[in-house]
């Protein structure tokens, strides 16, 4: 049933009242919602605030329903409990909304950035993530970064081309997110409109080793987080399937941090909340600069179980025993659908239903090489396997 303009009046009236109660609530150094930008400008206008719009629209993407089948860090296991990317993604806005409370920081941008941080990652992981960025390369694309192909779905693919108009905020908090660097401290760094936005991506697409810099403290709030959410859940994970025991846990990280994933994080929760320096609300506007930031020791700490993760865990060869069968059929499907698409679809296996929305949409830009690339990273695990199966490949199973 249409809404009544008095409907409509008193849900805007609302929303004023709302945008009013942030600038007296938030922090002088959050991220207003009536400061979001969008490229964009919207006819219709919502009673929804910004950042909760861009919320909900990355919960009703495509690629966010593919979440429910996305490796986090091990793949092809039969255990239920096992961490899957879709859980991961929750764990991140939970922990970042409790930071970004504490600190007087807007929650609906950081749920929103949140939400769609890890959108681009590819089947299998991170493992997917280097085959897939070293075919890219050989095919003249640069190389595959899951952040931007995050950015390129939302913005670019979903909806048949036209993306989901998400704010620069949101967008920028997606593309800075890299979790897996180490850093004690971050403060933002603004970036004032999408032509800036835009030279940022660039330039990450161009060297995959640049370090961005969020354009928000919820940016900044998040990057920290996607840290905090995987750390203790990565150990716990390899507790049940063996990999390692906890008492292998370096005894200083247990001591300092915990031994659980529980410990962990409330640790590091409260550690970040207590040293992060962020403007009171109704603060004046001072020129201190406001950053996300651990203590000393606990960054210390944090950067050392780090480094046991990837020892014992993400490098450990049980962990990588499926990755010779994955890799061909990244090879296989690659070869499959760049051909197919270079012949007019000849020859291709259905459904194709994503990239048939990706050829009708309305990007002028793309190749057989990009539309292959955005295909296989918009898969899910189950997805990729039977597509490499149909394609004659061997494929894992799970165990």
């Amino acid at each position: 049933m249409p809404q009544t303009d008095t409907s409509h009046a008193l849900l805007f009236s609302i929303q004023e009242a709302l945008n009013l109660d942030e600038q007296r609530r938030l922090s002088p150094a959050a991220s207003l919602s009536v400061h979001a930008l969008r490229r964009e400008k919207e006819a219709r206008r919502g009673h929804r605030q910004a950042y909760a719009l861009d919320a909900d629209r990355i919960l009703h993407s495509r690629a966010y329903t593919r979440y429910i089948d996305k490796t986090q860090v091990f793949c092809l296991i039969a255990n239920d409990h096992i961490t899957h990317r879709v859980l991961h993604v929750q764990l991140v806005s939970r922990i970042a909304r409790t930071i970004g409370r504490f600190l007087h920081l807007n929650e609906d941008l950081i749920e929103a950035i949140a939400l769609g941080h890890d959108i681009g990652h590819p089947p299998f992981g991170h493992d997917g993530e280097s085959i897939l960025a070293k075919l890219c390369v050989q095919h003249g694309l640069p190389s595959f970064q899951h952040n931007i192909q995050s950015i390129r779905f939302l913005d670019q693919l979903e909806r048949k081309g036209t993306g989901w108009n998400l704010s620069l905020q949101t967008l920028d908090g997606i593309l800075c997110h890299d979790g897996e660097l180490h850093a004690r401290h971050l403060s933002p760094l603004p970036t004032p409109d999408f032509s800036d936005f835009d030279k940022k991506l660039l330039a990450k697409a161009s060297n995959p080793k640049l370090d961005l810099q969020p354009s928000t403290l919820e940016g900044c709030v998040v990057r920290m987080a996607d840290t905090i959410a995987y750390i203790g859940r990565d150990i716990e994970d390899a507790i049940i399937l063996g990999l390692i025991n906890r008492t292998d846990i370096p005894v200083s990280c247990r001591e300092t941090l915990g031994d659980s994933n529980g410990a962990i994080v409330y640790t590091l929760v409260t550690d970040l909340i207590v040293n992060s320096q962020v403007s009171a609300p109704s603060s004046p506007n001072t020129q201190k600069l406001d950053y996300i930031g651990f203590s000393e020791t606990i960054a210390n700490v944090l950067h050392e179980l780090k480094q046991f993760n990837y020892k014992h865990i993400y490098l450990n060869p049980q962990t990588k025993s499926h990755l010779p069968l994955i890799e061909n059929s990244y090879k296989v499907l690659f070869e499959l659908y760049l051909h197919g698409l270079e012949n007019n679809g000849a020859n291709l296996p259905p459904p194709l239903d994503l990239v048939t929305s990706m050829a009708d949409s309305s990007l002028r830009d793309q190749t057989p090489a990009t539309m292959a690339r955005d295909y296989i990273a918009g898969m899910t695990d189950d997805f990729f396997l039977k597509q490499a199966k149909a394609a004659g490949c061997e494929v894992p199973r799970k165990q």
